[in-house]
Formats: structure tokens, C-alpha cells, sequence
């Protein structure tokens, strides 16, 4: 079940228009976020020309993509500039545009005069909402081209039938809101122990340009379903720069560590002092978990901490050993190799990836071996309860009370409204 709210506008008028997605709701007026409308810079491009900064529609057209090996200056000569005039160019748009930054695949288009024949403008897609342009005569010079983008509130009610990903594309959803919603959950649901039957609410905010989806971005409300339980959410900016996520008694979504370091196929062994272990035959103490995923796959630490060891640790093989905190240390074993760079006494963030899933050390198969110690003491990584993050301070409350309350009652009557026409139906 999807449920498009009638809510579309561009960012140029976002600031005008009021968040309600349902008229008739006071309480739901604004932006109960707390959150800026975001307001874009208009494009610093010669005066008095349209669109991109040039006249596009009495050029001559040539369209290609970035190939491997192929740099700025061999591209930009390759259309029709001399090594100088390639040089000359690159230094006068280096402000704008690091050309180191060129990469393969991307599009670009090369505008021509027709007498004589000869390369005006560059347009070089950066991504799928904005360009650089670059005058290719003299004077030499490069700007930013914004593309018009539109956004558009969307509410969306999907149940689990199947898997996530594939409910959300049978609903018209974009496989986006997956990656936001992993996010902002990451620390209270595994999304690879989804069940039949659990469900996502949610009211979000989709950004398109030229009629395509390019992000989803800003989940306002949410509630997922679980096994009978709901875990709602909501965003909310305390303007202080720190987390904008919340449970509905204002604890922070964001825990201390994520709920598992990688994407993985299965759990091919769990924690336990009396395993049989499959190289040995031995009985043993396994005091980790295992899991199954191809070589290669990025792994994560599960949360912030300093590095004590990246090295070879025979039986373990490939390994990163991070100290969290006064309490808590993991371990990742079997690496196929280390994130580049990744050395001891290095200090690394939540979510990022120290090493690859491999099969070094004593090891029947590619998988990760992840290990979690309390105390110095060896715990279930699967049964690990991680503490929230500091809450909604005192000072915010009231506002995230109200913003709480604004977002659920859109919701409520969103879906109030959505099972009128169904009992209109059984009339």
C-alpha cells in the first residue's frame, strides 16, 4: 500500500510553502522538524544568458562519457583544444573544479561552433543535479550549473511479504528510502532478520530531477513494526550539530554500535564455549559469530573507537582488533585485506569500513568472524544491548514534544483517510 501526499513544489518556493501535508491541521503547520528550509544559491553565471550560461541551441553537439585512463587535459584535446589552450584552461577553472576529480563514465557534452568549427563550451555532468561548465575560449573560465530539482513529501505504508527491497519496488517506492531508513535504524533493527509481516510507515521527503528520483534524504516520521512491537521515530534539529534522529521518548536512534558490521548472507555459526570447529574436529570455545558473506564485502567497525591491531594473527589470520571504549573492544577476523591506510592507533568513526570479507587464517570458507569483549570478558555479539546516545536535552523538549505530536497526527489522519474509500467500497 502506497500513499502519495499531495505535497510538490521546487526548492526556490520550499520557504513559502507550509510542511502540512493535510489541510485543516494546525498543529501540523511549518516544519516541526526544527529543520531550515533548504534554500539554493542562485548559479553565478554571466549575466543575461539563459539556462546553462550559454545559447546552447546554436551550437553543434557532441555527447560522449569519461574513458578509463583518459585525464582533463587528454579529453579536453581529444575535442579540439591544443595542449596550451587544454593547460590554459585548467588553470584558469581550478577553483571551480578539480580536475583530478574527473571520473570514468560520467557524461559530458561539447558544444561547437559551426564556421569555423571550433569548441566553445564543456559541459561536464558532476552528478545527476549539477554540471561544470567550462568556456573553452578565451577568456578561459568555469562555473556551476544547478539543475532544477523538485521536491516532493510522500507518504508510503509498506508490509513485508516477501523482502523489503522487494515490497517497497511492488509499492512504487524508491529503493532509496531503504538506504535512509537503514540508516536511521541501523541501530535498533537487523535488516537482514526481517519478517513477514513487519511493516514501515513513513513520511518523506523525495528529491527529483528531470523527472528522475535522485535521493531520498529526509525521513520525517517513521514507525516500523515488528513482532508486534512498534518503533517509531521522528526528525528533529536541536541546532547543535549532532544527531537529528529520535525514539518517541526522545532517545537518540543513533546507539553506540551498529547491530552488525557488514551486509551478510547468514549467520554460519554463533557463540558458543563448546564448538566443533570444522578444520580441527575439535570441541572448542567459539566466542564470536560467524558471518557468511561473499570475499570482498566491505566490513564496518560497529562503532567509534581507536585501532590496537592490524595485523596477521595466525588462525584468525587477517585481523583488526578496535578499543571502543573503558568497556567494550571488537575484534574482525579473516580479513581478506585491511581499508587502505588502516593502521594501530588510528581512530576511526561508526560505519567505517576497516577491512574485507575474505578466508585467511584457519578458515573452511570466505566469512567474517566478528568478537565482542565486556569487560575484557567475551559476550553474544547477537545479544548485546547497546545504550542509547545522549537524549533530546531538557531545554528542546517541549518543541520535540510538539514536533512529535505534529508528525504522528499527519500519519494518523493519513491513513484515517486512506480507509474511507475502503469502507465506502463494503457499503
Amino acid at each position: 500500500m502506497l500513499i502519495f501526499a499531495p505535497m510538490k513544489f521546487r526548492i526556490s518556493t520550499i520557504a513559502i510553502l507550509s510542511a502540512a501535508l493535510l489541510a485543516g491541521i494546525s498543529s501540523c503547520s511549518g516544519d516541526p522538524s526544527g529543520r531550515d528550509a533548504e534554500v539554493v544559491e542562485p548559479v553565478d553565471v554571466p549575466a543575461a544568458v539563459p539556462s546553462m550560461g550559454f545559447n546552447a541551441d546554436s551550437l553543434d553537439t557532441v555527447e560522449g562519457k569519461v574513458k578509463n585512463g583518459q585525464f582533463f587535459s587528454t579529453l579536453m584535446t581529444g575535442l579540439g583544444l591544443t595542449q596550451q589552450q587544454a593547460y590554459d584552461l585548467t588553470m584558469a577553472c581550478d577553483s571551480v573544479f578539480d580536475v583530478r576529480t574527473l571520473r570514468v563514465g560520467q557524461t559530458y557534452r561539447a558544444y561547437y561552433s559551426d564556421e569555423p568549427k571550433q569548441l566553445r563550451y564543456l559541459v561536464y555532468e558532476r552528478d545527476k543535479a549539477s554540471c561544470v561548465v567550462f568556456s573553452c575560449t578565451e577568456p578561459y573560465r568555469a562555473w556551476l550549473y544547478e539543475k532544477p530539482v523538485e521536491i516532493e513529501e510522500k507518504y508510503a505504508d509498506v508490509t513485508i511479504n516477501s523482502s523489503l527491497w522487494n515490497d517497497m519496488l511492488k509499492a512504487g517506492v524508491s529503493p532509496l528510502l531503504i538506504i535512509s531508513l537503514s540508516d536511521i535504524y541501523a541501530w535498533t533493527i537487523d535488516f537482514f532478520a526481517l519478517q513477514k509481516g513487519d511493516r514501515f510507515r513513513v513520511l518523506y521527503q523525495e528529491r527529483r530531477c528531470d523527472g528522475e528520483v535522485i535521493s531520498v534524504d529526509t525521513v520525517k516520521y517513521a514507525v516500523f513494526g515488528h513482532d508486534g512491537v512498534d518503533f517509531p521515530m521522528v526528525m528533529f534539529d536541536q541546532k547543535d550539530g549532532g544527531n537529528i534522529w529520535w525514539n518517541e521518548k526522545g532517545e537518540s536512534m543513533r546507539k553506540a554500535f551498529l547491530k552488525a558490521p557488514l551486509n551478510y548472507t547468514r549467520v554460519s555459526s554463533g557463540f558458543s564455549y563448546a564448538r566443533r570447529h570444522p578444520v580441527t574436529r575439535r570441541v572448542q570455545p567459539h566466542t564470536g559469530v560467524d558471518y557468511a558473506a561473499p570475499k570482498g564485502t566491505p566490513v564496518m567497525t560497529i562503532g567509534d573507537g581507536v585501532v590496537t591491531s592490524v595485523k596477521y594473527e595466525g588462525a584468525g589470520g587477517n585481523t583488526v582488533r578496535i578499543r571502543h571504549n573503558s568497556v567494550y573492544s571488537t575484534a574482525y577476523l579473516h580479513l581478506s585485506k585491511y581499508a587502505k591506510g588502516l593502521k594501530a592507533g588510528q581512530r576511526v568513526r561508526q560505519g567505517e569500513v576497516i577491512g574485507y570479507v575474505g578466508s585467511t587464517g584457519r578458515s573452511t570458507g570466505p566469512h567474517l568472524d566478528f568478537r565482542v569483549w565486556k569487560n575484557g570478558t567475551p559476550i553474544n555479539p547477537l545479544k548485546m544491548e547497546s545504550p542509547p546516545a545522549e537524549p533530546v536535552k531538557d531545554s528542546s523538549r517541549p518543541a520535540f514534544e510538539a514536533a512529535f505530536k505534529a508528525y504522528k497526527a499527519k500519519v494518523d489522519t493519513i491513513q484515517a483517510r486512506s480507509f474511507v474509500p475502503v469502507l465506502f467500497e463494503k457499503l
